[in-house]
């Protein structure tokens, strides 16, 4: 048998890239169009577990502890009202209110309550940071941190007088 077109010179047949990466990208492009999607029949052997017995009534939701800070017209601080204590100025007040009020004996958890801040319009910005602070947690002798509330929420804004 004889083979034409045989190059005699030895040099190298160069083959054209550019086809056969267009009909690559045809074929990939027809399987993805064909492409079914078959949602399962539902036949599934699945073993759950049981649900366990309830220990007690279901959490109730508690409402938000508010915490009000009232601004001078400079926006300083004037007054914490914790409920319907007012604190004065002392940041580590309220924080013995929320530590009396959740239980808690520096240990390492956190509580489930919310606490709501109601801050004054004018309210300087370092004050509410130092109520953020006061309410979540504090660092105990030893260096550790104890969480007191993580759910923190501001009130709407107070129109300004």
């Amino acid at each position: 048998m004889r083979v034409r077109n045989v190059n005699k010179s030895g040099d190298k047949i160069e083959l054209q890239m550019t086809p056969m990466i267009d009909i690559v990208f045809q074929l990939l492009v027809f399987f993805i169009m064909t492409f079914k999607i078959v949602a399962p029949e539902g036949d599934f052997s699945i073993k759950m577990p049981l649900a366990s017995q309830s220990t007690g009534p279901p959490p109730v939701d508690l409402p938000p502890v508010t915490v009000r800070l009232r601004a001078a017209a400079n926006g300083e601080l004037s007054t914490i009202q914790f409920g319907q204590a007012a604190l004065g100025r002392d940041f580590g007040l309220l924080r013995e209110q929320i530590r009396q009020m959740i239980g808690d004996q520096a240990g390492p958890g956190g509580s489930d309550m919310e606490v709501e801040l109601d801050c004054d319009y004018n309210l300087n910005y370092q004050y509410v940071i130092g109520a953020v602070t006061a309410v979540s947690g504090y660092i105990t002798p030893d260096g550790h941190l104890a969480k007191l509330i993580e759910k923190i929420k501001f009130a709407p804004p107070r129109p300004e007088p």
